[in-house]
């Protein structure tokens, strides 16, 4: 990858160095952001993707849930959900092969569809992340003091997670950690992922081996027969049914766009990330297809004893069969399994935001301040400092409000995520409609597909938002009567819409379209 030097003049500020900010409208020179070029290879990239989905805290948190949802057909929801996410990737794909910048979809869609719409669809991305940070450092804190229960012995100590307080330090603390190792750069990232990854993946496989073992032997009351029926989505007993569990299943594999976001630190900056994201979307589906598979034939899907859906054990369900299916000593691995992947993800879904804040800065679409790049590390420090503590406000907040926040801010993520990955599908139709019937290849990667997967993301995102303002959607709760899900999921977008009004006003030159157009260039890349 060739990198042209920042433009002269930018200025240093505090710590951290301002790159890449043209002066509005040229467009003659490639816009650097001064991050760490040729950081990350395919494999890193796709460990990073895989890292950022967090496989197992996705099973543990979810695989209940749906199960609730539809039952016997979990297995084919998940491939269900993994369709529409499987076609957008190729619009990934095609888009990072024109314009790698690390903006993602910010970018691509301001070029695609004018600023506006490119800004609110960066707003997406960024608020799907920090509600998916607070998750995730919601789960790793009760997976911490859980685990420390079970070492100890002591129900006291495991208890603690239970305390609001104690859970509230625990969270921030680790929030803080995840954020110190993301501002030392891409190096340390990677290196921390290949561990936490590599130990995750290890313990769901000896998890799955083991449950088919149970399943073989009749060992619970609740185990069913593996039937291919449960590969059939039409079988799922309603619509709704259908699209909560749909939803459920989308955010179980998002975050494999984090392989883009780091486009302008991977070697091969044109096609290595959009590769690494078909890696992880490949590896993601094997694995919940035989996590989902093995477990409802070793403790079936039911409400009852240790069915997936028994509705005390549903949002937790490794905490549940960690015991029963691997025993007292291997059961803790499972424990320390789900620890890692959420301590994994929480910190490489700081990647996707601090880039796609950056970008947005460089281009004028944020404060200048945002575009700052650590001199040594090579991060967008100060957003990456900023996501951080949004997290921990966004987390304390929501949990001081809401006793069912990690729920309802799961179900509203499925919003936010339908919401610009689908907007990114369009634009990259939109982007290459005068070449995509150059070839067969081109209309299919770059038109059909991209619009395919566009369509089926509003339609979930249509469904969802009609479904979410009954106040049974979700944990139950409502605000004046209407779902809190749906007060969560629409507040943050129009939100969105505020702050793209009030930096309208501060940079009106972006919002004109004099910054950031079509003919912009991206990076230069070799081969």
């Amino acid at each position: 990858m060739v990198q042209v030097d920042a433009q002269p003049g930018a200025r240093p500020q505090g710590g951290d160095t301002v790159r890449g900010v043209n002066a509005t409208g040229d467009t003659h020179g490639v816009r650097t952001k001064g991050l760490g070029g040729n950081s990350v290879g395919l494999m890193g990239s796709a460990v990073i993707g895989i890292s950022t989905v967090a496989p197992v805290y996705c099973l543990t948190s979810t695989l209940g849930s749906t199960a609730g949802e539809v039952g016997l057909q979990m297995p084919a929801i998940f491939l269900a959900g993994f369709l529409p996410m499987l076609l957008v990737a190729f619009a990934y794909r095609e888009l990072n092969r024109a314009m790698p910048d690390c903006g993602t979809s910010f970018t691509w869609t301001v070029k695609a569809f004018g600023p506006k719409i490119g800004w609110m669809c960066g707003w997406g991305l960024v608020i799907a992340t920090i509600i998916v940070l607070s998750n995730l450092a919601g789960v790793a804190t009760s997976y911490f003091w859980l685990l420390a229960g079970e070492i100890s012995g002591s129900e006291y100590v495991a208890g603690l997670d239970d305390n609001k307080a104690v859970h509230i330090l625990t969270c921030l603390t680790l929030i803080a950690l995840a954020t110190a190792i993301s501002y030392r750069g891409m190096t340390a990232t990677k290196d921390v992922q290949y561990a936490l990854v590599g130990l995750q993946l290890v313990v769901l496989v000896v998890f799955v081996a083991m449950a088919f073992q149970k399943a073989g032997s009749g060992a619970f009351d609740t185990g069913i027969d593996f039937s291919w029926t449960w590969m059939n989505p039409f079988a799922v007993q309603s619509f709704a049914a259908f699209t909560a569990g749909l939803s459920l299943s989308i955010f179980m594999y998002w975050g494999w766009d984090a392989c883009l976001s780091t486009n302008e630190e991977t070697s091969g900056s044109a096609k290595t990330p959009g590769r690494a994201a078909l890696i992880a979307m490949v590896v993601l589906v094997g694995s919940y297809l035989a996590t989902g598979v093995a477990a409802q034939m070793a403790v079936g899907s039911g409400d009852q004893g240790l069915g997936l859906a028994n509705p005390e054990t549903s949002d937790n369900v490794f905490a549940a069969l960690a015991g029963p299916v691997m025993g007292p000593v291997l059961g803790i691995a499972l424990f320390v399994a789900v620890l890692a992947s959420a301590a994994a993800s929480l910190q490489t879904t700081f990647i996707p935001v601090a880039r796609t804040v950056l970008a947005m800065s460089t281009y004028e679409a944020l404060p200048a301040s945002f575009a700052k790049v650590h001199p040594r590390f090579k991060v967008p420090g100060k957003a990456t400092v900023t996501a951080g503590a949004a997290t921990g406000v966004f987390y304390t907040a929501m949990t001081l409000v809401s006793e069912n926040v990690l729920i309802d801010t799961i179900y509203a993520l499925g919003l936010m995520i339908c919401f610009y990955y689908s907007l990114t599908a369009f634009a990259c139709a939109w982007y290459f409609r005068k070449e995509i019937f150059r070839s067969g290849r081109d209309l299919v990667y770059k038109g059909v597909f991209p619009v395919l997967g566009g369509l089926m993301l509003t339609a979930v995102f249509a469904k969802t938002l009609y479904d979410m303002w009954d106040p049974a959607y979700g944990s139950g709760s409502s605000v004046l009567g209407v779902g809190s899900v749906f007060v969560i999921g629409v507040g943050l977008l129009l939100l969105g819409g505020v702050i793209m009004l009030v930096m309208s006003r501060r940079s009106p030159a972006f919002f004109r379209g004099e910054v950031l157009t079509k003919e912009t260039p991206s990076l230069v890349v070799t081969d």
